[in-house]
C-alpha cells in the first residue's frame, strides 16, 4: 500500500500546474516511464527461472564451498542481465560517463595528493571548478576509486560498470557468511537465493553505490569473522573496510549500526576497540593526506540545498523514500518484517539484530532529510542487512523468491532508471 500510495502522489504532483516539483518523473524512483526490452532481457529470465526452480534446493543441502562461488556467479550473472536490458551502452558502458558522474572528474585529476588538499574547495556549486554532482556529493575515495582504476589501464565506462558489479555482488555471499560466522547457518542458507535475486541489483548496475555495497558488507562480515575467532588483527582489518566506507559515502557512517549489531551478536566486546582503531587508522590518512571527513561533510550538507534538493518536498519524500526502499528490497523482505519479532530465537538472535540495526539506519538518514529521492541506490549498503528477514518468511520459499525476480523484471522493464 505504501509503494501504491507514493506512486499515486506521486503522479499527482508530477501533473502539469501542480506547483510542487520533486523531480523524479516516475515516484518514487529516480527514473523515467519507457517500457522497453533488451538484450538483457531473455538472460534475466533465464536465471531467475533457473534461480527461481532449484535455488531453494540448493541452497539447503550444497556444501559452502561450492554454494557461495555458485550464488556470487548467479548474482553477477542476474545484475549484468538486468543492466543489459537496458542494452551495452545506456545500461553499462555509458551509464558512468555522463557529465553527473566521477568519470567526468577522472581527466583533470592527475595529482591525488593535490585532489585530496584541495577537495573541499571545490565542493560548493556555481564557482569555478566546481566538482560535478557525484564527485562533489561523496568524500574523495568514491572518485579516487575510478581514477585509480583508469590509472591501471581499466579506464571508460565499461569497466567502471563491471567494478560497480563484481563489488557489489560480493553482498550476496558477504550476508549469508555473516550469518553463519554469528551461529545463523540456517538463515543463511535461507537467504542466499534472496540475495542473488535481489531486486535492489537493478541499481547494483551500474551504479557506484552497488561498489559502497559490497564494501561495506565485506566489512561486516569481517568484523562477524572477528567476533568468531577473537582475532584483533580481523578486526583492525574490518575496521580499515569500515572506515574506507565512510569516506566512499558521508551517509555510511551509519553502517556503524550494523558492525555494532555484529559485535553484539558475536558477543565479542574486545573485538571493538581494534576495529574503531581500523577505522581511526583511515581518518588519520586523509587528514595526513588533506582531506577532512567533518569539513568535507559540512560543506556537503550546503551543496545538497544548491540544487534539487531545495524543491523536493521533505512531507512527500519522508515517506516516498520508505516506498522506494520497499521496492529495492523486494516484497519477500517487505512481507517478512512484520513477523520479525515473533519468528526470531531470542532477542539476540542475529537475524534480529541486524535487521532491526538496518532499520534505524534506514530511519536516520530517511529523517535526515539529506536523502529525498534517490534512496532505491543510496541506501543499498543498508538494504542488504534487511534481507536476513527473509529466512522467517512461512511456506515455500519459490513464490516469494518469483515475486522479487518479478519485481525486478517490471522495474528494469518498465522504467529507465537515472543512475
Amino acid at each position: 500500500m505504501l509503494v501504491v500510495a507514493a506512486v499515486g502522489t506521486g503522479a499527482y504532483l508530477n501533473r502539469p500546474g501542480s506547483g510542487v516539483s520533486i523531480h523524479a518523473p516516475a515516484a518514487p524512483l529516480f527514473a523515467w516511464w519507457l517500457p522497453h526490452i533488451g538484450p538483457g532481457t531473455p538472460a534475466a529470465v533465464v536465471v531467475a527461472v533457473v534461480v527461481v526452480a532449484w535455488g531453494p534446493a540448493l541452497a539447503g543441502r550444497a556444501r559452502w564451498r561450492v554454494l557461495l562461488p555458485a550464488a556470487y556467479v548467479a548474482a553477477v550473472a542476474w545484475t549484468f542481465a538486468l543492466a543489459l536490458v537496458d542494452g551495452w551502452d545506456r545500461g553499462v558502458a555509458d551509464r558512468l560517463t555522463t557529465r553527473d558522474e566521477y568519470l567526468h572528474e577522472v581527466p583533470g585529476i592527475t595529482d591525488v595528493r593535490a585532489a585530496l588538499r584541495g577537495f573541499t574547495d571545490r565542493i560548493l556549486d556555481f564557482q569555478p571548478g566546481s566538482w560535478t554532482t557525484h564527485v562533489s556529493g561523496h568524500p574523495p575515495l568514491a572518485t579516487l576509486v575510478f581514477v585509480w582504476l583508469d590509472r591501471i589501464g581499466l579506464g571508460g565506462g565499461a569497466w567502471a560498470a563491471v567494478l560497480c558489479v563484481v563489488v557489489g555482488c560480493l553482498a550476496a555471499v558477504a550476508v549469508p557468511v555473516a550469518l553463519v560466522l554469528l551461529g545463523r547457518a540456517d538463515a543463511a542458507r535461507a537467504v542466499v537465493p534472496f540475495a542473488v535475486l535481489a531486486p535492489g541489483a537493478v541499481w547494483v548496475g551500474a551504479s557506484a553505490d552497488g561498489v559502497f555495497a559490497g564494501v561495506t558488507a565485506c566489512g561486516v562480515a569481517l568484523l562477524a569473522l572477528a567476533a568468531r575467532r577473537a582475532s584483533a588483527a580481523v578486526a583492525v582489518a574490518a575496521g580499515v573496510v569500515l572506515g574506507a566506507g565512510a569516506f566512499l559515502s558521508y551517509g555510511l557512517v551509519l553502517i556503524g549500526l550494523v558492525a555494532l549489531a555484529a559485535v553484539v551478536c558475536g558477543r565479542r566486546w574486545s573485538v571493538a576497540p581494534w576495529a574503531v582503531l581500523g577505522a581511526v587508522l583511515v581518518v588519520v590518512v586523509f587528514a595526513v593526506a588533506g582531506f577532512s571527513w567533518w569539513d568535507g561533510y559540512h560543506l556537503v550538507t550546503v551543496r545538497y540545498y544548491q540544487g534539487i534538493a531545495t524543491e523536493r518536498p521533505y512531507w512527500y519524500w519522508a515517506w516516498a523514500n520508505l516506498a522506494a526502499t520497499c521496492v529495492c528490497a523486494g516484497p519477500a523482505v517487505v512481507a517478512a518484517l512484520p513477523g520479525l519479532r515473533r519468528g526470531v530465537r531470542s532477542r539476540c538472535d542475529p537475524v534480529l539484530v541486524l535487521v532491526a540495526a538496518a532499520a534505524a539506519a534506514v530511519l536516520v538518514a530517511d529523517l535526515s532529510g539529506l536523502s529525498k529521492a534517490e534512496v532505491e541506490r543510496i541506501w543499498l549498503p543498508f538494504v542488504v542487512w534487511l534481507w536476513p528477514a527473509v529466512s522467517l518468511l512461512p511456506g515455500k520459499q519459490r513464490g516469494w523468491l518469483a515475486a522479487q525476480a518479478a519485481t525486478a523484471l517490471v522495474v528494469n522493464h518498465l522504467l529507465m532508471t537515472n543512475w
